[in-house]
């Protein structure tokens, strides 16, 4: 069994169209279609469903992909590996993440030091990073949400304490601290469903017994800070908003503990290239140093 003709089948059963798959393998239509009734005829059993020029995976084509994907991921991975032991390889790290602002610094000084590294950054929402990861897109995850998968690895890299930032002009602005209950009747910002940290945050309220008034949801970190400042609402922010917006006020929330997690995650059943080793080990001791 030809392993181009598992990446047609593939490509087939993801696009369930027989030209425009062919447009996307730059192969003819006719062609196409003598591959995938030589593979059917192989195995004894239809792979699709006919319908026009439309085609959907049956009982048996379904069961088929599964297991190709799990080879062709495989053979990829070991040609990865042969790659990296013969020295052909420089090293690549494909890392999705919510947002970059948390590694940055060790990021600059991972790749002054491995300039030959390919590195590659995907920005999602924290909902979205773990479904990544499964689909096999990524290589790692930095993640604050806690894993639903047993087959997912982790490794911790840093706990973030979590604030309510409010203006300098807030009735609340003199406080050191507060607690969450008394912060439940004021107007907060937040994120759009899903988007940065909303579920975590959705987490941290849905455990303190608190529903929040939302007066506004954006999409961006810099929105919430400038929102804040400007004194339409207040917002829970991480540790790092002391630094990066100093005309916010942080007041340590006392009555609950809330901490963002961050955890690296990747796949037990995937191999790790030594460059995404690598810098998984560099920012756990990065912050080792720094924290």
């Amino acid at each position: 069994m030809d392993t181009s003709h598992l990446h047609y089948f593939r490509t087939i059963a993801r696009i369930q169209h027989m030209t425009k798959a062919a447009e996307e393998l730059q192969i003819a239509q006719p062609a196409l279609s003598k591959i995938i009734a030589r593979l059917e005829e192989d195995l004894g059993v239809p792979l699709f469903d006919r319908q026009g020029r439309n085609i959907r995976l049956n009982t048996f084509g379904k069961t088929f992909l599964r297991k190709v994907e799990i080879a062709l991921n495989a053979l990829e991975d070991g040609r990865k590996e042969i790659e990296e032991l013969s020295g052909l390889y420089s090293g690549s790290v494909h890392l999705a993440v919510t947002s970059v602002e948390l590694l940055s610094r060790p990021l600059a000084d991972f790749l002054s030091q491995y300039p030959n590294t390919d590195f590659r950054i995907t920005q999602v929402s924290m909902m979205e990073l773990e479904p990544l990861l499964l689909s096999g897109e990524v290589d790692i995850c930095l993640t604050a949400l806690p894993t639903q998968n047993a087959g997912v690895c982790s490794s911790h890299v840093l706990e973030e304490e979590v604030y309510l930032a409010v203006s300098p002009n807030h009735r609340f602005s003199d406080r050191q601290s507060i607690s969450l209950a008394e912060a439940a009747t004021e107007a907060f910002i937040g994120y759009n469903e899903g988007q940065f940290y909303q579920p975590l945050n959705d987490i941290f309220f849905g455990e303190a017994g608190i529903h929040p008034k939302y007066i506004c949801r954006v999409n961006e970190p810099s929105a919430i800070a400038s929102l804040v400042r400007a004194g339409v609402g207040v917002a829970l922010v991480g540790e790092c908003g002391r630094s990066s917006d100093s005309l916010l006020t942080l007041l340590k929330i006392h009555d609950h503990s809330m901490k963002r997690n961050y955890k690296f995650i990747w796949l037990e059943s995937r191999y790790l290239s030594v460059a995404a080793r690598k810098f998984l080990e560099f920012v756990t001791e990065f912050f080792c140093r720094t924290n």
